[in-house]
This record gives structure tokens, sequence and C-alpha cells, in this order.
């Protein structure tokens, strides 16, 4: 089973996939594209979030997606959806790149929406009002079905809120394992 866990930062998808995988060790964790490119590739991204540095995670992202059989079990920490709802924050997205992201989707099985939880406080150095941008951008899409992605795929939505048990209860009781 391919599952993306969704959702704008500092909103608990890293400790939600810290208790996945202790539970299912059989299951492989990609990292946040920034992490991985950062810290194996070397690569340098601004201070500020940037469109040119949201363009190059969801190149990355969609490159991983590609890696994996249909058949794997793989829990990635953030999809191409994420990436969409940042870039269309800084300004609209072209129809181009909302069909590159739905057809990189496809390459999942089940995306776990994590939205904006109040009770994680952020400073200011987390940019807290682009973050509750990109938790609306992807409320909309994935709620009310803008842009329509999820509508051309077979992938499943689900919303894990609450404390990270209870997300993990709704996770495990959604996917396939």
């Amino acid at each position: 089973m391919r599952i993306a866990v969704s959702g704008s930062h500092c909103t608990g998808k890293s400790t939600l996939i810290e208790e996945f995988l202790r539970v299912h060790t059989e299951f492989i964790h990609e990292p946040e594209p920034y992490t991985v490119l950062v810290e194996e590739f070397g690569e340098e991204f601004s201070a500020e979030p940037s469109v040119d540095d949201f363009l190059r995670q969801l190149e990355f992202n969609i490159k991983r997606l590609q890696e994996y059989a249909s058949d794997a079990n793989v829990i990635y920490e953030r999809c191409p959806i994420d990436f969409l709802a940042y870039l269309d924050c800084f300004s609209p997205v072209k129809p181009e790149l909302v069909a590159q992201v739905s057809k990189a989707v496809r390459h999942l099985d089940l995306i776990v929406y994590v939205p904006l939880d109040n009770s994680i406080a952020v400073g200011d150095e987390e940019f807290p009002k682009l973050r509750q941008a990109v938790d609306r951008r992807l409320s909309a899409i994935y709620r009310e079905e803008e842009f329509g992605i999820i509508a051309s795929t077979n992938v499943s939505i689900i919303e894990a809120t609450g404390p990270t048990q209870n997300r993990l209860r709704t996770v495990e009781d959604s996917a396939v394992l």
C-alpha cells in the first residue's frame, strides 16, 4: 500500500508517521522532500519560502512516487497536492501543473490529510500565515474537490484529526494493511 501523509507544515505529520512506522515495520519511509534534498543531496533552499523551492520539492516528490511498484508498502511524508497548495498560495497554479499533480497522485493508494490543529503552536519563523493559507487550500482540494484531482484518480482520501493515537487508528482503519 502506498500512503502519503498530507498537510501544511507543523500539523503533526512526522509524529503520525513515526507512530505508524513503529507499529508497521514492513513499510518503507519516504521522508519529506525538503529534508532529503538538503541532508542527502546538499541542496540549499532560500530562508523564505519560494515558488522555485516548492517546484523543486514537487519535482522530487513526483520522482519518488514513480520509483515504487503498486504493491510496495511505503509511506510518504508529503504528496504532490501539498506542493500544489503551497504554490497556489503564491499565485494561481496553471492547468498543466494541476494535470501533472493529478497524474502523479495516481501512484498512491491512500492520502491521509492532517488538517491544521491550532493546539500546535508555531513561532513566526514557521510562517504561521502561510501555514494557515496552505491548510485552507488543502481543505478546498480535499473537501470541496477544487481542481478535480481526487475525482480523476482512484486514490482514497481520509482525514486524520485529534491526538496522534486517534490519527493512527484512523489510518489503520482505512488502510489495507
